[in-house]
């Protein structure tokens, strides 16, 4: 199982060195989106609302031609019929839709948070750990802080914690990427 362990970690370092530059684009994306959510809070919020019901418009259509296609049956036309509903709902009511979608976002920021401390405890030896690891507290700390001051946070807390998320998110893949690239020229003596 150890060995597992160290395999999976030797390959992960291993990708992030050789795949150094795109890790480090992808970081700098990242960090200019999360200031730019930041910046707009309100318009990243409704944005989110209105792509997420958007996508649930189309799922239920999608989910209502496999179920006539397939002659499933009342419960996969219930099903299409709900997605679809679910999804116009929220295009027509984008702030209730934002105060559904502050739930759901603290709940991700904590089980994300989580999964990226687990990381830096995998990768651990390895330089830019740390970064993983403060990714992973600020997130969990931001969900728990949005799920204790629902429903006061409001529409703004979308867009922020979201900036928030990717900044730091960011900043961990930015970080990462640097570090293996210089161990990278480090160790190729260049």
């Amino acid at each position: 199982m150890t060995q597992d362990i160290q395999t999976i970690e030797t390959v992960f370092v291993q990708e992030i060195k050789k795949n150094s530059k795109v890790v480090i684009i992808t970081g700098a994306v990242l960090v200019f989106l999360g200031l730019l959510a930041m910046g707009a809070p309100l318009i990243a919020g409704l944005s989110l609302a209105m792509i997420i019901g958007i996508m649930l418009i189309l799922a239920g259509l999608g989910q209502l031609i496999f179920a006539i296609k397939t002659d499933r049956g009342f419960l996969s036309l219930t099903i299409a019929a709900l997605t679809f509903f679910i999804g116009l709902y929220m295009l027509a009511n984008l702030k209730a839709a934002l105060g559904s979608l502050t739930i759901f976002l603290a709940i991700y920021l904590i089980v994300s948070g989580l999964f990226e401390i687990m990381m830096a405890i995998q990768i651990r030896p390895h330089k830019g750990w740390g970064w993983a690891l403060f990714s992973g507290i600020i997130s969990a700390l931001l969900g728990i802080m949005i799920w204790s001051q629902y429903p006061l946070s409001g529409v703004w807390a979308i867009g922020i914690l979201i900036g928030l998320r990717l900044f730091f998110s960011g900043w961990m893949l930015l970080m990462l990427g640097l570090t293996a690239k210089n161990t990278a020229v480090n160790e190729s003596g260049i």
